[in-house]
């Protein structure tokens, strides 16, 4: 059974329409036979491991040392990591795809650490190279049009561009839960 590991704020309430998606996204990956993982706390992780274990589904939650907050009560599995950095490497190395959701700072560092590490073929071997990576679109899409100037910088030196262009093929953008959860059916078929 494929894992998906699903990086999301910690804030959006129950009543949020963020909530909302993410738990239909939870629900729509347990159909599909997919078991999520994610870090285990409230807000959009609580939300697609709810859906997903209200339509009966696997759910792990990789929690840390470093606040006293266990896992919600969605989570069926909970891995507690010690540090932070070992949190991150094992959200990371349990999924076989990645979809990024809404959420500030610490997703940012999920998003970036997952893509990099995607990125440069010398890591390929702790996440088993290249996976599904799908970020939210419009949220993420501007963080990916500010990566995307990085092939500006250098217009008429060597040719290195063809390495930022495979990192930008990492990364799909998806507009909704459906279309994220469909990816993920076709991909990891």
């Amino acid at each position: 059974m494929a894992t998906i590991t699903i990086f999301g704020s910690s804030l959006p309430a129950e009543s949020s329409p963020a909530y909302a998606e993410a738990r239909r996204l939870g629900r729509l990956c347990a159909e599909a036979g997919l078991t999520i993982c994610n870090g285990g706390y409230g807000g959009l992780m609580e939300a697609t491991a709810r859906g997903a274990r209200e339509a009966g589904g696997k759910t792990i939650g990789v929690t840390c040392a470093i606040w006293a907050a266990r896992a919600n009560r969605w989570i069926s599995e909970e891995v507690r990591t010690k540090t932070f950095p070992e949190r991150l490497m094992t959200l990371i190395e349990r999924g076989d795809a990645y979809v990024v959701l809404p959420g500030g700072t610490g997703t940012l560092a999920e998003l970036a650490l997952t893509w990099e590490m995607m990125n440069k073929s010398v890591l390929s071997g702790s996440v088993g190279g290249r996976k599904p990576l799908l970020v939210l679109s419009p949220y993420w899409l501007p963080v990916i049009e500010c990566l995307n100037q990085e092939a500006q910088l250098g217009v008429g030196g060597p040719p290195p561009f063809d390495r930022l262009a495979r990192a930008m093929q990492i990364v799909t953008l998806v507009k909704d839960a459906e279309e994220a959860a469909e990816k993920l059916r076709k991909s990891l078929r």
